[in-house]
């Protein structure tokens, strides 16, 4: 036992605190966010950036659907990065009355290369812009997306994450459990930190960039997971991501088991990756600067560790009912009631976050499924870490070409805050 003890007891101490952090920090995304000053002066100018490989079904809508935002028109220019296509998306784009930018390399694949080689690009231009913003060709944009992103870079933020919604919640429960799982995030993860002060994640696309700090700083995030690698890079130089919970973006989610096993097996391989790269020297730098913002980090990096330390622990305690084998240290660090609020906490948030956005019966259906999704990350966490030095892109293909006009979009949806919206081809 005193052997044992050894690895289980850290692993213990190791589980309280992550618990314990999490629980904390999520209840500050449930009650709305912090006060923001507002300042929609229309007054910066912005590159909109969409990457897209093999996308002709959806990247028109996209194009469409942003030439019509509530922003001057001459105060931005879309840009479509048409990286190693072999099928009409560059035509389609230009077509949609993108600016079409058509990159082929043998070498270098991957959305963060395409970003890197298109940032080099932009800088080289004659006309220069405020900020970048970023997206992936199967989104589709709040109409006051701009608006939102100008007053947060008004107020001084310098890298800042959207709203990271729906497209198609209800088209399969592997979208639809996907779907909930964002809001769940946005909640309690993204609003709940921005509303604590500390730094969010980038999310890929609906994202935000300062072109000064573009320019300062280089994108040079190539990996997996592009959007973490910076999100740590800019840290690392006390730059934390911000949240514009107002400035929604509706991102298509995988319609099927295997394409959302693949995909998230990509982004773990990601997170480890990072993580290997960054914790040791983000942890020592915010030890030597007494940062929360930056060890909050840390404990981010660090999260997918978690997931199968505890999963281990677990089937640990399933042989320490036949033989107990180490010393269980959980209720004398923490109650036992103190761990039943924690427990019941695991069923609160779900559904206090599908209430918020007034959720529509079929995702609450999904809601009992949501379990199978959840757990489903401990496979591919460990395949993920596996397979962490394996760097290959695999392309979620995407195919809900859905317009604009195709949706209905309530006009509170951000006076209010974001509401799971009807995407059943009606007429806004």
């Amino acid at each position: 036992m005193q052997i044992a003890d050894i690895i289980m007891i850290p692993f213990q101490v190791l589980i309280v605190f992550f618990t314990v952090y999490y629980f904390f920090i999520s209840w500050f995304g449930l009650f709305g966010k912090k006060k923001e000053v507002k300042l929609y002066d229309n007054s910066k100018t912005f590159a909109m950036i969409v990457c897209a490989h093999n996308e002709d079904k959806v990247i028109a809508q996209l194009v469409d659907n942003l030439k019509r935002l509530r922003y001057p028109d001459e105060k931005y220019d879309i840009f479509v990065v048409a990286d190693n296509c072999n099928d009409k998306t560059a035509e389609v784009a230009r077509k949609a009355g993108a600016e079409v930018h058509e990159r082929f390399s043998d070498e270098g694949k991957g959305k963060g290369f395409a970003m890197d080689w298109m940032f080099e690009r932009l800088f080289k231009m004659e006309r220069q812009y405020d900020a970048v913003c970023v997206f992936d060709a199967d989104n589709l944009v709040h109409l006051d997306f701009l608006k939102e992103m100008c007053s947060h870079l008004n107020n001084g933020e310098q890298l800042i994450q959207g709203y990271l919604d729906s497209k198609n919640p209800e088209d399969t429960w592997i979208s639809g459990v996907f779907s909930i799982s964002f809001w769940i995030v946005n909640h309690v993860w993204h609003l709940a930190k921005y509303n604590m002060g500390l730094s969010c994640c980038l999310g890929g696309t609906g994202m935000c960039i300062d072109t000064k700090l573009l320019k300062r700083y280089g994108w040079g995030a190539t990996c997996l997971t592009e959007d973490m690698e910076f999100t740590m890079k800019a840290i690392m130089e006390n730059i934390p991501t911000t949240w514009a919970h107002d400035a929604i973006i509706y991102d298509e989610k995988p319609l099927t088991f295997t394409a959302a096993w693949n995909q998230r097996q990509r982004w773990a391989q990601g997170h480890f990756d990072v993580c290997h790269r960054y914790l040791p020297k983000m942890f020592m730098k915010g030890i030597r600067e007494h940062d929360w913002v930056v060890l909050d980090c840390t404990v981010n990096l660090f999260q997918p560790y978690f997931l199968m330390i505890s999963t281990f622990f677990v089937i640990c305690s399933y042989a320490y009912t036949i033989y107990p084998f180490y010393t269980n240290v959980l209720y004398t660090i923490l109650p036992l009631e103190i761990w039943q609020i924690i427990g019941l906490g695991q069923y609160i948030f779900p559904v206090a976050v599908l209430w918020k956005i007034h959720a529509s019966k079929k995702s609450w259906l999904y809601l009992l499924l949501y379990p199978i999704f959840i757990y489903s990350w401990i496979p591919i966490t460990a395949i993920g870490w596996w397979h962490r030095n394996d760097h290959e892109w695999s392309h979620t293909a995407h195919t809900r070409g859905v317009s604009f006009d195709d949706i209905v979009i309530p006009d509170d949806a951000v006076n209010e805050g974001p509401k799971q919206i009807d995407f059943t081809n009606k007429k806004k």
